[in-house]
């Protein structure tokens, strides 16, 4: 440990701590825009400079270690002028359009200025030159509005892997974007928005779409229909001024219903559905490889991630076969709704308009790929964040907190517990081992409370072993098995994962991967800023709505029963394949 004054009060930190955590621990808040939590500090934005005695100048605090008998000052009149002129002159090149820009309520730049006092910007002189790329279907970026932070291009590269963001040219002329000035559409960017979340302006952003939805809803041509991701409800509370982790199932059913949608349905239902198929098809490739000894892909990989779909088409294309069939449960309630729902509504698919709510920018991109027609037309017509539906809620004069908590409609809104924890990294792998285990042995899982704690937190990449035990006789291939299973989240872990798997230091049957750091609970699309305690508090809420659902596993959600009773006929049946299953393909990179 080490000991150190801070504004003349004594701290002690552990031996590598920064003096910006240093300052956190002891209650200081020092102000930052180019610092993220769990990334590598740069110093770039010179924001959070500090004053060390001894020293000649100030010192970036994210990038200074603390050191034995340091002596700090963090709000010195020389700390105030420096952060003032720095902010200052960020402003006299931002080309903001503050009143009308989507941050304007949510601009750390504004807030740090409000926050400094400034209120005229002394420095008059050419702004930042603007481009306004609009390539792809999830994002939009404005070069004009960036202030070279660089927090996407760290959260790009290290968390995600990717690197379709650089800082490009010098000085005045720096441009943070993808190599040669080329729009996202054209590099390997997998459209998952992190970029979005960690932007302290209007730089990056979602293609805003709550327009869309208006004239879907204004013009009573179409039946609307609406589906809301499970980790929506713990974090939509955000925008209105509720703590992270709060549940609002209740109230966002009724403000969606206030919107004017015809019907409010559940993407968990589709969770659940999504469950009795990946289940059955990682069980069919244990049969064809151990019992019948056929060469099969395994281990298995999850599809419900867009983000994580494009990332193995662009840079892992040769394990495509490893990826399950399995639409994503966004894209398997379209499917079904524009069948099953419009059938019973007397409707042709066309006539039925779906609008999903996601935590998830990457989800815009995959309601657009081809592959994702089954019923003739497009399973989903348009997606929004949960920050796009915060806002379409204040526009339409709703007060959250005053409404009452509505039920989902049916029959594509009752779910599981199961289908809840899809929300948080390891979610998936947890429901499909509720299953599974359960076909095979027509036992529970026999871990407490169904949970299987290895696989869940929020660990870069996790594991988890099995053992079958006196599997049923149509299984008995499977007695003794011990079934191997890995999570990861984030893309950069997710490579950790390939690599040891391809090197052969890792042999798994099943792999979930999650694009976002803490899987959906921290999607690109969610209220900002996403730290670990954020992300910590949204998935205890989630594991809570789990623990208080009276059906816990998928295959025991009866309407799912139903709908393979009355239309689907089976899992992996013809019509499930023709509705629910897909394939990709490989893409190539810039």
């Amino acid at each position: 440990m080490l000991n150190l004054s801070i504004n003349n009060m004594s701290v002690e930190v552990p031996e590598g701590a920064s003096v910006l955590e240093a300052a956190r621990q002891a209650g200081i808040r020092i102000p930052t825009l180019c610092y993220v939590e769990g990334l590598q500090s740069i110093g770039a934005c010179r924001v959070c400079v500090v004053e060390v005695d001894g020293a000649q100048n100030l010192a970036a605090s994210c990038s200074m270690p603390a050191r034995e008998g340091m002596k700090i000052l963090t709000n010195s009149h020389r700390v105030r002028e420096a952060r003032r002129a720095v902010v200052e002159m960020l402003l006299s090149e931002h080309n903001g359009e503050c009143q009308t820009c989507d941050r304007n309520e949510d601009c750390e730049l504004s807030a740090l200025a409000a926050e400094l006092g400034i209120r005229e910007v002394p420095y008059q002189g050419q702004r930042t030159s603007k481009h306004v790329d609009l390539s792809t279907p999830a994002l939009m970026r404005d070069t004009g509005k960036c202030i070279k932070c660089r927090r996407c291009v760290s959260v790009c590269a290290e968390t995600q892997g990717v690197g379709a963001l650089f800082p490009q040219n010098r000085g005045f002329e720096t441009v943070i974007g993808p190599a040669f000035s080329l729009d996202l559409e054209a590099v390997a960017c997998v459209q998952c928005g992190q970029c979005a979340a960690v932007c302290p302006v209007g730089a990056i952003t979602e293609r805003d779409q709550v327009g869309e939805v208006w004239a879907a809803l204004d013009a009573n041509e179409k039946h609307c229909v609406v589906q809301t991701a499970p980790a929506i409800r713990a974090a939509l509370g955000e925008c209105f001024g509720y703590p992270p982790g709060t549940r609002v199932t209740g109230k966002m059913v009724a403000a969606l219903r206030r919107l004017g949608f015809n019907a409010v349905f559940d993407t968990n239902f589709a969770a659940d559905l999504t469950i009795m198929e990946e289940g059955s098809e990682l069980l069919s490739r244990l049969r064809r490889k151990l019992e019948l000894g056929e060469e099969v892909a395994l281990p298995m990989f999850t599809s419900c991630s867009p983000g994580w779909i494009k990332y193995i088409e662009y840079h892992h294309p040769d394990l495509l076969p490893n990826v399950s069939t399995c639409k994503s449960p966004q894209q398997m309630f379209g499917a079904v709704a524009k069948t099953y729902y419009a059938e019973k509504l007397g409707r042709r698919p066309e006539e039925v308009f779906v609008v999903s709510i996601m935590p998830c920018t990457a989800k815009k991109f995959e309601a657009q790929r081809p592959e994702m027609e089954a019923s003739g037309v497009r399973d989903v017509d348009v997606v929004l964040t949960t920050r796009e539906l915060g806002r379409m809620v204040r526009a339409a004069g709703i007060e959250f907190d005053r409404l009452p908590d509505d039920e989902m409609d049916a029959p594509l809104g009752l779910s599981t517990g199961a289908a809840d924890i899809f929300a948080n990294t390891g979610g998936v792998m947890e429901a499909a081992l509720r299953t599974a285990y359960e076909v095979v042995t027509g036992r529970p899982l026999p871990l407490e409370g169904l949970r299987v704690k290895p696989i869940e937190g929020l660990e870069g990449v996790k594991e988890a072993a099995i053992t079958i035990e006196n599997p049923s006789d149509s299984w008995g291939f499977l007695d003794g098995v011990t079934l191997r299973v890995a999570v990861a989240h984030g893309l950069a872990n997710a490579e950790r994962v390939i690599a040891r798997i391809l090197s052969g230091k890792a042999e798994y049957h099943f792999v979930e991967v999650m694009t976002c750091p803490g899987g959906c609970i921290g999607g690109g699309g969610q209220p900002r800023f996403t730290t670990n305690e954020i992300r910590s508090k949204r998935m205890a809420a989630i594991f809570l709505e789990d623990e208080e659902k009276r059906l816990r596993k998928s295959h025991e959600n009866p309407d799912v029963l139903r709908l393979y009773e009355e239309f689907l006929g089976r899992p992996l049946g013809e019509r499930s394949h023709q509705l629910l299953h897909t394939h990709y393909t490989p893409r190539s990179r810039v």
